[in-house]
Order: C-alpha cells, then sequence, then structure tokens
C-alpha cells in the first residue's frame, strides 16, 4: 500500500501518459490550471493545453467543439463551479450530443471546507445522475483513481469523473482492477452493510474496524461506479445484511443513498436503510473536513454509532 497521494496528480500524470502514446488529449481549464495542478503537463506539452479564463460555459463549450474535431478532451475546474455554472452546456453539447467529453469535478463534496457552500459541491452526484447518457464515477484511492481515468479515456462518450480535494492513502493492492458497474466487497461481515463511495470509503474501512472491537462484524461496499451501476450486485451483497447505511460527502438526496435505497426497494429487500452525508435540505457545514464529517454525523465513529443504533 502507497502513501496517500492527490488525486488531481494521479490525473495529470494519466493525462501525460497518454499523450505519450499518442493520444490526442486536450485539456480545458477555467483558470483553473493551480485547482488541476497542470503545470507538469503544461511544462511537457506547451500549446496543448486550452485555457478560457473564469468562464465554465465556455469551458464546456470549447471541450465539446474540441471534442467534435476529433479530440479527447477533458475539463478540470472546481466541481461547483463546473456543475453549477455550466449546467445547461453539460446536458445540451456534452450528454445529449454524446460528444467525447471526460468532465472531472475537483475538490469535490466539501474539500473546500472554510470556503463554504459557494465552493462546496454537495448535489453533483444528484445532478448528473438526472442527466442522460453520462457515466459517474467516484475513485476512492489513486490506484483506482488511475484506473478510472484510464478507462474514461478509453471510453468513447461523456464521462464524469468526482475528484476528492484531499491527498487519499491507498486502499488496493497491486492486483486490483477497476471494472465499470462493479461494486466492490472490501470487507466481509453479516451484521449490518456500510456502502460508501469516493473518499468516504476511509470511514466506512474505520468505522468497520471500531464495530469489529465491539463483536460487530460489519460488511465494506465500495461503490466507484456510480452509473453504470452493477444493481443486481449490490443487491446480492446487501441482501443478507439486517440494517444497511450508506456515507457520502453529498446530500443524502440524490447520491449514493438514493441509489441504494432504489436498489432496495426495486428488489423488495426489507432491510433498515439509514443515509448518512448532508442532512436533507440543509448546506455542509464551512469547517475543516474532520470537524465537518463529526458535525453531520458521518466520520468513522459516527458511523459505528448509527451501526450499534440501528442492530
Amino acid at each position: 500500500m502507497s502513501n496517500a497521494e492527490h488525486l488531481a496528480n494521479v490525473m495529470v500524470q494519466a493525462f501525460i501518459d497518454a499523450v505519450e502514446k499518442g493520444v490526442d488529449l486536450v485539456p480545458v481549464v477555467a483558470d483553473s490550471t493551480s485547482t488541476a495542478k497542470i503545470a507538469p503537463f503544461i511544462k511537457q506539452f506547451p500549446g496543448r493545453l486550452v485555457n478560457v479564463g473564469i468562464a465554465e460555459q465556455s469551458m464546456v463549450g470549447t471541450a465539446a467543439g474540441l471534442a467534435l474535431g476529433g479530440k479527447v478532451a477533458v475539463t478540470c475546474n472546481a466541481a461547483p463551479f463546473l456543475i453549477s455554472r455550466a449546467n445547461e452546456q453539460i446536458k445540451v453539447d456534452v450528454c445529449y450530443n454524446n460528444t467525447n467529453v471526460k468532465l472531472f469535478g475537483l475538490n469535490a463534496g466539501a474539500s473546500y471546507g472554510p470556503l463554504a457552500s459557494t465552493h462546496h459541491s454537495i448535489d453533483d452526484i444528484a445532478i448528473m445522475r438526472g442527466f442522460g447518457n453520462i457515466q459517474i464515477f467516484a475513485p476512492s484511492s489513486p490506484r483506482e483513481c488511475r484506473q478510472i481515468i484510464d478507462y474514461a479515456i478509453g471510453y468513447q462518450g461523456p464521462v464524469y469523473i468526482r475528484l476528492d480535494g484531499k491527498a487519499l492513502p491507498e486502499l488496493h493492492d497491486e492486483s486490483y482492477r477497476f471494472v465499470p458497474g462493479a461494486v466492490l466487497t472490501l470487507r466481509e461481515g453479516e451484521h449490518v452493510a456500510l456502502v460508501a463511495t469516493g473518499s468516504t470509503v476511509h470511514e466506512i474501512v474505520d468505522a468497520a474496524a471500531l464495530l469489529a472491537d465491539a463483536g460487530i462484524q460489519a460488511k465494506v461496499v465500495s461503490v466507484p461506479s456510480i452509473r453504470p451501476c452493477d444493481t443486481k450486485a449490490l443487491l446480492s451483497v446487501l441482501q443478507g445484511c439486517k440494517a444497511v447505511i450508506t456515507v457520502e460527502e453529498h446530500n443524502i438526496n440524490g447520491g449514493l443513498g438514493s441509489l441504494v435505497a432504489e436498489v432496495l426497494a426495486e428488489g423488495g429487500v426489507g432491510a433498515v436503510l439509514k443515509r448518512l452525508g448532508i442532512p436533507d435540505g440543509e448546506y455542509a457545514a464551512a469547517a475543516d473536513r474532520g470537524w465537518l464529517r463529526q458535525h453531520h454525523g458521518f466520520d468513522a465513529a459516527a458511523i459505528a454509532a448509527q451501526a450499534r443504533d440501528l442492530l
């Protein structure tokens, strides 16, 4: 297992490697070169990056045009501004027109912490799930991130990749292979299922360890692939558990919690479900990550406490 690594650095290295292999990849940024940590790419390939300035709608429209011209267009900027400001362009120019654009939502969730709700992206999965024709991924570790990006670059069509804004430690060994749609069981347990996506997978791994100390066996399930999602596989891993807890740095509506609720309900499974994240009708607190997750009740200790209450 390697040390923690920032997922934007993983992204930039994936871009460099793709261009070196002959992929005609063009990053488009909205004055977000520092957010994207893209300096090493610019140094290696001067003239290949397009910077439209602080104009997210132009960024997405430009990317769609580049894709129509045969390029692999990748947009790199902060998730809240991508999702909110360029909403119509994502829907029409990218999704509806099926252009080969890969949208990277950087510093997603509440990564920006004290910069507060203008900079938090707690609705991006819900919005993207509402759009047709776009694949949605949220990696939880550097290795998974790299494999998702490599897959996305080779895939023909729209992709949204939600990247956390903090360095994340590795969860997967070298044998790990990302498969679109796959649901990963990281730990077996029959008492309660803990399900998470993106950076919160680390919280459920830690929560399961706390529960094990109390004699409760928690199944740990990571869902890096929101769309496509192998819902049959998800249903089968949840089926034997009395209770299910979903965890995401996102509003509890429209994201992973909603996906799991739909799968359980449509499968006729009567497990108790608790959705953890930013509560219904609320914004994320303006605070650093540790305090924020504790405050909203989805750090490892709070998840373990919820599991004990449910059981």
